[in-house]
Order: structure tokens, then sequence, then C-alpha cells
């Protein structure tokens, strides 16, 4: 795999398309903490870290509109390939649908929002755009 977090933002995709409850998603520290981020922002409903075999899984419950069955995740965009890397100071730190969305950033002090990035005056590399 050359690109593992567009296979994590890919099988979140996946499995909101198919309207799944859960979605297992082969684990690493990366992929952990962009996990927490789209908790902490209210994208997703839940997320277990199981340490089954040498790699481990990550268990997300998707959150959906309980109306209309909409899912709390519009869209995922991957910004930042492994061909072509795009890194952002702290000047120029990406705007999500007018703050209404978030990018999620890995910088110096880990990974973190664009919004956390711009109070502590940080840039780095932009990895994706969740709306």
């Amino acid at each position: 795999m050359t690109d593992p977090i567009a296979d994590y933002l890919t099988r979140i995709r996946n499995a909101i398309l198919a309207n799944n409850k859960v979605v297992e998603i082969p684990a690493s520290n990366l992929k952990k903490d962009m996990t927490k981020i789209l908790f902490d922002s209210g994208y997703i409903l839940n997320y277990k870290f199981v340490d089954d075999d040498l790699q481990g899984i990550i268990k997300i419950a998707l959150k959906y509109d309980p109306e209309n069955k909409k899912s709390a995740i519009k869209s995922l965009k991957r910004v930042s390939r492994p061909g072509l890397r795009k890194y952002t100071s702290a000047s120029k730190l990406p705007r999500v649908l007018n703050g209404l969305g978030i990018a999620i950033l890995s910088t110096s002090q880990g990974v973190m929002t664009n919004k956390a990035a711009r109070k502590m005056n940080i840039g780095g590399e932009v990895l994706c755009y969740v709306q």
C-alpha cells in the first residue's frame, strides 16, 4: 500500500456510501490521531482501538442523522499525496467550507486541526479536508 491515509479515507467514504454502522481499518499512530480528531470534532459517533494482531485495528462507529439517514461526514478529500506533498505556513492555513469544515494537519507538535494550528501559530502538511 503506497498511501495508507488515502486508504483510511476511502474505507470511511465507502462505509458511508454503503450505510454501514461500523468500519474496521488497519491501525497506525497517524490514523489513531486522525480518528481522535474526527471524534472530537463530532464527525464520528465512537471509536475503539483493538490490538489483536501485530498492527491492530481501529473500529469506527459512523454518525448518522436519525431522521433522514444522512452521514455527519459530507466529504473527505485527500490533499497531500505521496507524489505531491502540500505544506502550508501558519499565515496561510486553509479554511474549509468557510470555517464549517476542518482540515487535518500534521505539524511538528503532532496531528491537529487547522483551527488548533491557527491558535498555536504553526503550519505543517495538510493531510485532508473533512466537511
